[in-house]
C-alpha cells in the first residue's frame, strides 16, 4: 500500500466515523426537547428510551478524535490544540450530560430534577451546534496561522490564534446555519426514533409526528441553504505541500464531477426525505430512524469527501493560504499509517459489540 492510498483510507475512516457520530446526536435532538410541555409520564418515557445512548454518542466522538489524533496529528494540534474553547465547550456539555443522567432520579438530589433536565437541554442545543460548527470550517475556513518550528521553542504554540480561540467562527452566518441545519436534524432522528422505540403510547407517538413535520420545516430550508452555499463557495486547491489556489465553486466541481461522491450524497438525500416522509404520511411508521440514519451517514461521507479529497485543504486557513491542511501535509508518518491500518480491521469487530449493547439497552 503505497502512502497516498493510506492518507485517502483514513480520510475514509474518518468520514466514516463523522457520519455516525452525527447520526447517534439523536440522543441529543432528544434533550432538545426535553423541557417542551408534556406530561412527567410521558416525558419520563421518552427520556428512558436515550438515557443509556448517550455513552456509545460520547464514545463516537472520543473515537472521532482519537483517529484524527492518530492519523493527522498536524490537525488535531491546530485545532484541538488552538480553537480549544469550542472543543472545551462541547467536552463540558457531555460531561455535564453524564452527570445529569446519573444524578437527576438519584436520592437526595439537591438541585431537583428540572435543573439537570435543563442542563440536559443545553447539551442538546450546544453540541449539535458548535459540532457542525466546527465541521463547516472545513469548507468556510479558520483564522489560525501555522508554524511548525514554534514547536522546538519552550513553551512553543505550533498555531496562532485570535484571542477567542476558535469561537470568532461563531461570529461568520454561514457556520451558525450550518449548525442549525444539524440542531434540527439531530431532533429529526430524535422524533423517528421515538417513532421507532414507543408505539404503545398514541399520544406519545401523535406528538412527536407533530414535532417530526416542526423539525423537518426547519431542517429543509437550512440543508437547501447549507448545499447552496458549499456549491456557490470558491475553494483553494492544492498547487504542492503548502501551496495552494483559489478555485471558483470549487466544491461544486469535487462534488459533480466525481460519480461515486454524487451518488453517494444523492442516495443519502434521497433516504433522509424517504424517512421523515413516509413517517408522516404512514401513523405505524417505525423505521424512518434507519433510513434517514442511513442516508445522514451517507451524506456527512459525502460532504467530507468533497472536503478533502480532489486536491482540496480540508482545513483551509483564512487568514495565511499556505497554513492550510491537507491530508497530505497533516497525516501521520507512513509507519505509523500501516501500523493504524492493521488496528482498523479490528473495527467490523467494535461495530458488532455496538450492535450488541444497543440491541441489549433496547431490550
Amino acid at each position: 500500500m503505497s502512502y497516498e492510498f493510506l492518507q485517502e483510507y483514513w480520510w475514509f475512516l474518518i468520514s466514516l466515523l463523522g457520519g455516525c457520530l452525527v447520526f447517534l446526536l439523536f440522543v441529543q435532538g432528544a434533550q432538545s426537547m426535553f423541557l417542551q410541555p408534556m406530561s412527567e409520564a410521558q416525558r419520563e418515557r421518552m427520556v428512558d428510551t436515550v438515557a443509556h445512548r448517550w455513552e456509545l454518542t460520547f464514545t463516537t466522538l472520543v473515537v472521532f478524535g482519537g483517529a484524527f489524533f492518530a492519523s493527522f496529528p498536524l490537525f488535531y494540534s491546530t485545532s484541538f490544540g488552538g480553537a480549544y474553547w469550542v472543543w472545551m465547550l462541547i467536552l463540558f456539555g457531555f460531561v455535564v450530560q453524564a452527570v445529569s443522567y446519573k444524578y437527576r432520579r438519584a436520592e437526595g438530589n439537591l438541585l431537583g430534577r428540572k435543573t439537570y433536565d435543563f442542563f440536559l437541554f443545553l447539551n442538546g442545543i450546544l453540541a449539535p451546534v458548535l459540532l457542525g460548527g466546527a465541521v463547516s470550517t472545513f469548507f468556510f475556513g479558520s483564522d489560525f496561522t501555522i508554524e511548525k518550528s514554534l514547536i522546538a521553542h519552550d513553551g512553543g504554540v505550533i498555531s496562532q490564534w485570535g484571542p477567542l480561540h476558535g469561537l470568532e467562527v461563531l461570529a461568520d452566518w454561514r457556520v451558525v446555519v450550518f449548525g442549525l441545519m444539524v440542531l434540527f436534524l439531530s431532533r429529526i432522528l430524535a422524533n423517528l426514533w421515538y417513532l421507532n422505540q414507543i408505539s404503545d403510547d398514541l399520544d406519545i407517538r401523535a406528538w412527536n409526528r407533530r414535532q417530526l413535520l416542526i423539525n423537518a420545516i426547519f431542517f429543509v430550508p437550512l440543508f437547501l441553504v447549507v448545499v447552496g452555499l458549499l456549491v456557490l463557495s470558491d475553494g483553494y486547491e492544492t498547487m504542492g505541500e503548502h501551496q495552494f489556489r483559489i478555485v471558483e465553486n470549487k466544491y461544486f466541481h469535487n462534488l459533480f464531477g466525481n460519480i461515486i461522491c454524487l451518488v453517494f450524497f444523492l442516495v443519502g438525500v434521497v433516504n433522509v426525505l424517504n424517512g421523515i416522509i413516509m413517517s408522516l404520511i404512514r401513523h405505524d411508521a417505525r423505521f424512518g430512524i434507519w433510513v434517514t440514519g442511513l442516508g445522514t451517514i451517507m451524506v456527512v461521507m459525502s460532504l467530507f469527501w468533497v472536503a478533502g479529497y480532489f486536491n482540496t485543504p480540508y482545513y483551509p486557513s483564512a487568514t495565511d493560504l499556505s497554513s492550510s491542511l491537507t491530508i497530505y501535509n497533516s497525516s501521520s508518518s507512513e509507519f505509523t499509517l500501516q501500523a493504524m491500518s492493521v488496528v482498523s480491521l479490528f473495527i467490523p469487530f467494535v461495530l458488532a459489540y455496538i450492535v450488541w449493547v444497543w440491541r441489549k439497552f433496547t431490550k
